[in-house]
């Protein structure tokens, strides 16, 4: 038998495919609550604000893609340009979902363009862990500059997502990987 889903569950459940599909600041928490069939009170029992709810989708994502690079480690322990490559091939699976809608931080850092606000903060922080994460495997694949590679490559893939957003449905991740193998081959990375 399935375990019921907690009321936090489902008001994440219901915000993360409303915020995701629709905008955070377009949905707003009566339909939250009205959609997850939660209580007003229970919906504030499990976040104060709407601001905690949003941090709390978008940190759903993060926990995925970190799931993705630590995946990525444990599938090639001994080949981190390998590891590059299946964390290319993970954005590039994304950007080919039914249903695409860009990049859940990208559009976050959009919405929420105050540096201070607590889900810009989130985003930001975000952007530069995964910044490190990259940087440091680029650095166990032997680039000569870890940090630039890193760089680029977050630059090329925000690009990527924003343009298979736009695009759809006629984008094509093939020119991520055609960019990409420009940059590792830039770099000197080849497994």
């Amino acid at each position: 038998m399935e375990k019921k889903a907690s009321a936090k569950e489902r008001i994440l459940r219901v915000a993360s495919v409303l915020f995701y599909q629709e905008g955070v600041r377009a949905v707003g928490i009566d339909r939250i609550i009205e959609e997850s069939g939660v209580a007003k009170a229970s919906f504030y029992r499990n976040f104060a604000t709407k601001d905690d709810l949003v941090v709390a989708y978008l940190e759903q994502f993060y926990k995925r893609h970190m799931e993705e690079i630590e995946e990525a480690k444990r599938r090639y322990p001994e080949n981190p340009v390998e590891q590059l490559y299946v964390v290319l091939e993970c954005v590039s699976a994304r950007m080919e979902k039914p249903g695409y809608r860009g990049c859940p931080f990208l559009n976050a850092a959009v919405e929420f363009p105050d540096a201070n606000h607590p889900v810009h903060e989130r985003v930001t922080a975000y952007h530069k862990e995964t910044y490190g994460k990259l940087a440091e495997i680029a650095k166990h694949a032997g680039a000569a500059d870890p940090e630039a590679f890193a760089a680029q490559l977050i630059i090329l893939f925000n690009g990527s997502l924003m343009t298979a957003y736009l695009e759809r449905p006629n984008s094509n991740s093939g020119h991520l990987r055609l960019a990409a193998a420009f940059l590792f081959e830039k770099h000197k990375l080849s497994s």
